[in-house]
């Protein structure tokens, strides 16, 4: 096993673990809820933007407990988008992680219970003194998540992704769309390390940049996927878009050329790296493993 799918592997166990004792299993009325939200946090997935909020901190020396509960603040928020994704209203997805979404799981009434329960449960985590001692980058953490997840970020890229079959052949929109959608959770997990590792503005700029590349390269490999993958490996439904006539960068581009996309915005992504050295090799590494990602 490459040291990346070691570290990768290392990061997710902490990061699910957390989760178990920050959701505990509970009696009573809201039982079902807790049970829910467990279903959906608990239920595997890459933990890829918790890996970069970890990976991210490391570099500049962040203590580690610090940097777990921020992780798993933005695991709880990226599980909840997932869960109100999949409902009726949304994607109307059966399928997540190789499981049954949460609505069909359970019903939809507690799937969106559930996801408003993980996205308060975010916010009640980095504001807690647990998470940092300085109150400012606490109240800096949970001011940048809410932007990155509101409505000029993730929430506001999906409504784009509702209308995205009137894009057409606007690539500046459907550019901005994932941006907003896809990169603002990933723009978040590396700013978080390095505001707590009072990076300087130079290294925050060159985080920025590499957020910016990574995320548009991993939500381009998501449409290449989602025509060329299976259930059996990606763990989710594959063709919906083509299905609901959605624009997309593969519809934009082509296959080929969307490929070609993918492997220029990871040599991009790496250039930003250059300024940390070693100290990046983790995050190396990660590009390099979504450009070929199969999953």
């Amino acid at each position: 096993m490459s040291n990346l799918k070691v570290r990768l592997q290392e990061n997710a166990d902490r990061v699910t673990v957390a989760l178990d004792a920050l959701i505990p299993p509970v009696q009573g009325p809201e039982a079902e809820l807790l049970s829910a939200m467990r279903y959906a946090a608990l239920g595997g997935g890459k933990r890829l933007r918790p890996y970069l909020v970890i990976e991210t901190g490391r570099m500049f020396g962040v203590d580690e407990r610090c940097l777990l509960r921020v992780a798993v603040a933005l695991e709880c928020l990226h599980c909840y988008s997932l869960v109100h994704d999949d409902l009726p209203a949304m994607d109307n997805d059966d399928l997540r992680r190789g499981r049954p979404t949460v609505h069909r799981e359970y019903t939809e009434a507690i799937a969106i219970l559930a996801g408003d329960a993980l996205l308060t449960l975010a916010f009640e985590i980095l504001a807690d003194p647990q998470t940092h001692t300085d109150s400012h980058i606490r109240a800096t953490l949970v001011s940048s998540l809410a932007k990155a997840s509101g409505a000029k970020g993730m929430v506001g890229g999906q409504m784009m992704d509702m209308y995205s079959n009137i894009l057409e052949n606007d690539i500046a929109a459907v550019t901005r769309m994932q941006r907003l959608k896809t990169g603002g959770l990933f723009h978040f997990a590396v700013e978080a390390g390095g505001l707590m590792g009072h990076a300087s503005a130079e290294a925050m700029n060159a985080l920025f940049g590499f957020a910016h590349d990574f995320g548009l390269a991993f939500q381009i490999t998501d449409d290449i996927l989602d025509v060329t993958g299976t259930k059996e490996v990606t763990g989710k439904a594959v063709s919906k878009d083509d299905e609901s006539g959605k624009t997309t960068f593969v519809t934009l581009l082509g296959l080929e050329n969307a490929k070609e996309r993918v492997a220029i915005l990871c040599k991009q992504a790496k250039s930003h790296l250059r300024m940390f050295g070693g100290n990046a090799q983790m995050l190396l590494e990660l590009v390099d493993n979504i450009e070929n990602r199969q999953y």
